[in-house]
């Protein structure tokens, strides 16, 4: 079902949208967590290793994808709320194509270049083969990961979340049965668990099109319509690659991170990960908010409705930040008692240092409300090369701590290192909107609605 967010009550459009969004976030993160049980609990803790060498690059190119995915959302969104459905059509299909041609070069370079990334990432020897298995597989499954989240991007942008939401619940469960299959039933070991989730991520995205094919009739193209356009396929790259560089940066930045806390031995080491997990945890719902800003934002903003922008951004920090107050208090004064899904109650001194690292970012926590909710808003608006600048200042805080504090300071400067880089983006997103906003008014005077997305 599509959903008009360019008339009715902003605070309550945004909530509607957001709140499938947030039970999917903590679902996914609850089938991660599964997952990890599966792998080390019959794999053992070397198959499980193995698998965790390939967390970083994994986020480097799936979180491109994923940003690069939901970016082509944002022209649908734009024209949707135009209502110019013709165009919004043309963009749907140049998405399409343009998915097929990123597909394709990610996958092919990945995989021919697997074995040197795990050589440049210095994997140990002992490693070696189940991490090429593992990521080689991850890999080769690409286009299956951006075919749903592309699916799923353009359904969000007609204003539907529950959609996905069901898909989401889908693949998870699709994804935990598979592991159990694959690794105990044909014992297929790393392999089996990267096969797992590819192949729901393939059934997912193949039900979502599906879907999207046969209930959205505003979907529905003519001939003409399905037309490969350049102007279009630019705009889109223009809008979508940005978004998914910044999720790249961002992995960049906690790459450098994690390597300066490698440095200072295993205890602290143990510690970042759980807390890194906790937060992770915490953060799902910041996503959802930012999510229904993006696409509240596009949409009005295709309706050339700007006093509905400020609205709907504000409502998002609004909830954001109530969230985020809840939230950090219960980072600052039980954020080690969460962490001991992770660690177990015995280990009194990680889970001492969890809890320094968890009070700390608790504290800074509303700093997300604004960071996130503001960013994707700019990124809804189609300057996604802008938000890029946050992200950059988010890298630069964490590569000057991770270079020249921490191995000062030690895991005191590990603590300030997120909430640092948190604070340097929103000094950054905010007056950022402020300007992008300005500017978007002065170029609507004098021109309609319906010129000014034509």
């Amino acid at each position: 079902m599509t959903r008009d967010m360019t008339a009715g009550n902003p605070l309550r459009l945004i909530w509607q949208f957001s709140v499938p969004l947030v039970f999917g976030n903590l679902f996914q993160q609850m089938y991660n967590m599964i997952d990890t049980i599966i792998v080390g609990r019959y794999l053992g803790l070397m198959a499980l290793t193995a698998v965790g060498a390939t967390s970083s690059i994994m986020f480097l190119i799936i979180g491109f994808c994923f940003g690069t995915c939901s970016g082509m959302g944002v022209p649908v969104a734009q024209q949707f709320g135009a209502k110019n459905f013709s165009s919004m059509r043309r963009y749907v299909m140049n998405a399409a194509y343009l998915s097929i041609l990123i597909a394709v070069a990610i996958t092919v370079a990945m995989a021919l270049l697997c074995d040197n990334i795990l050589l440049w990432m210095s994997t140990p020897e002992e490693l070696f083969a189940k991490s090429y298995r593992y990521l080689l597989i991850i890999f080769l499954g690409l286009p299956f990961t951006i075919l749903y989240n592309v699916t799923s991007a353009i359904i969000r942008a007609l204003g539907d979340s529950k959609t996905p939401f069901y898909f989401l619940i889908l693949s998870t469960i699709l994804n935990i049965v598979l592991d159990l299959m694959f690794i105990i039933l044909f014992q297929m070991g790393v392999a089996g668990a990267a096969l797992a989730t590819i192949a729901a991520q393939a059934v997912s995205g193949v039900l979502c099109l599906i879907y999207m094919i046969k209930k959205y009739e505003i979907l529905r193209c003519e001939k003409e319509e399905r037309q490969f356009k350049p102007a279009y396929i630019g705009n889109l790259v223009k809008i979508s690659v940005p978004m998914g560089l910044q999720f790249s940066i961002t992995a960049i930045g906690s790459i450098m991170l994690q390597s300066a806390v490698n440095t200072l031995g295993s205890v602290f080491v143990s510690a970042y990960t759980a807390a890194l997990k906790v937060k992770q945890l915490a953060m799902c719902p910041f996503d959802a908010f930012a999510t229904a800003a993006s696409t509240f934002g596009s949409q009005n903003l295709g309706a050339g409705q700007f006093k509905r922008i400020r609205q709907g951004v504000s409502c998002s920090v609004l909830i954001a930040l109530i969230y985020a107050v809840g939230m950090g208090i219960v980072l600052v004064l039980a954020g080690s008692k969460i962490a001991l899904l992770f660690v177990d109650a015995e280990e009194t001194v990680v889970l001492g240092y969890v809890q320094q690292q968890l009070a700390f970012a608790g504290m800074f926590f509303w700093l997300l409300a604004f960071l996130n909710c503001i960013r994707l808003a700019i990124q809804g608006l189609g300057y996604g090369a802008v938000a890029m600048f946050a992200g950059c200042s988010e890298l630069v805080a964490r590569g000057c701590m991770s270079l020249f504090a921490i191995p000062v300071h030690g895991y005191d400067a590990v603590c300030y290192t997120d909430p640092l880089a948190w604070a340097a983006a929103t000094a950054v997103v905010i007056p950022l909107f402020c300007i992008i906003l300005r500017r978007l008014e002065r170029i609507f005077r004098g021109q309609t609605p319906e010129k000014n997305n034509k």
